[in-house]
């Protein structure tokens, strides 16, 4: 079976997730989060089945997990982590897309046949691209917020 790997199994944290992007058949990005259990691992598409561009992995922030669930922002419908089925909120009775990853002496690889790896992180942000117009100044540094 064709694999990619992804990350290690230590880089994926207990809480929050570890985002990658993937290419769908029809050459869409779309992002998946991988999850920690408490056996393993498991990977979801990144957004809520009630609305499709509510993501649940959200920059800064992680997946917000609570009592084994994944609690969609906006909606706080909650997700079953282990098997993405919810049973609450506007989300009630659907379940989330898992993408198809196996673990193996601490690495996770994507084992999905539907999509390919395209990245690590979000699908707005690849290597290189930072659509800022701004390649003749220095990066910052500054860890300052206002």
């Amino acid at each position: 079976m064709p694999r990619t790997h992804l990350t290690s199994v230590d880089d994926v944290p207990d809480r929050g997730g570890w985002l990658c992007t993937v290419e769908e058949s029809d050459g869409s990005l779309r992002e998946v989060v991988l999850v920690r259990l408490a056996d393993g691992i498991v990977a979801w598409k990144n957004f809520c089945q009630h609305e499709t561009d509510q993501k649940l992995y959200r920059e800064g922030v992680g997946t917000v997990m609570r009592d084994g669930g994944i609690v969609c922002p906006k909606h706080g419908s909650v997700f079953d982590a282990a098997t993405g089925h919810c049973d609450n909120g506007k989300a009630a009775g659907s379940t989330l897309v898992e993408v198809d990853v196996t673990v193996e002496l601490g690495a996770v690889y994507l084992t999905d046949d539907d999509v390919t790896f395209d990245h690590a992180g979000p699908a707005d942000a690849v290597d290189g691209d930072d659509d800022d117009d701004d390649d003749d100044l220095p990066d910052s540094t500054s860890h300052l917020s206002f």
